[in-house]
């Protein structure tokens, strides 16, 4: 800035070589996303949703889904928590494309099928970075931060209220 501007097109030309010049800082920051495997070739991740954590491990194969050793349709029976799960793989064109191990802790089913969906989206970033924009769009990145409202002292639950008594 210490230099003065004398006209309009010598502050154009400044600004055009300005932006050229993030543009090349901001270049090889993008190249760098390489994808994170271990040496079997397996991208790890962890997803939550509610009281639920789900550890994955992704690696290239067939499609076999196993969870807390058992298949995927015996874990979970219900449909709607098997197409909750497979939603990361039909967004990015990946289905069948990868095997998926993983161990779940803590909530219900539906936590836990919520808490393996945002683990498996952050894996699949793991192993192939380019997928980021096409899953963050359709927000499988980001943790659903509701949980469980909170108890309170002189009510049932948290919110509900005992019966009013006038008199």
């Amino acid at each position: 800035m210490a230099q003065d501007t004398r006209s309009l097109g010598e502050l154009k030309s400044r600004l055009v070589k300005a932006e050229e010049v993030k543009a090349e800082a901001a270049a090889p920051g993008a190249a760098e996303a390489k994808p994170k495997i271990d040496k079997f070739g397996r991208a790890y991740a962890t997803g939550r949703r509610k009281n639920a954590i789900a550890r994955v491990w992704l690696k290239r194969g067939t499609g076999k889904i196993v969870i807390e050793d058992r298949a995927e349709e015996v874990y979970f029976a219900r449909p709607v928590l098997r197409m909750l799960i497979h939603q990361p793989f039909v967004a990015a064109n990946r289905e069948g494309q990868y095997d998926i191990f993983a161990t779940i802790a803590g909530g219900g089913l539906s936590g836990q099928a919520g808490a393996l969906r945002h683990g498996l989206s952050r894996a699949l970033i793991a192993m192939e970075p380019d997928l980021r924009p096409v899953l963050k769009k359709g927000g499988f990145l980001t943790r659903d931060p509701r949980v469980v409202e909170r108890k309170k002292y002189g009510r049932p639950k948290a919110r509900k209220s005992f019966q009013f008594s006038k008199r």
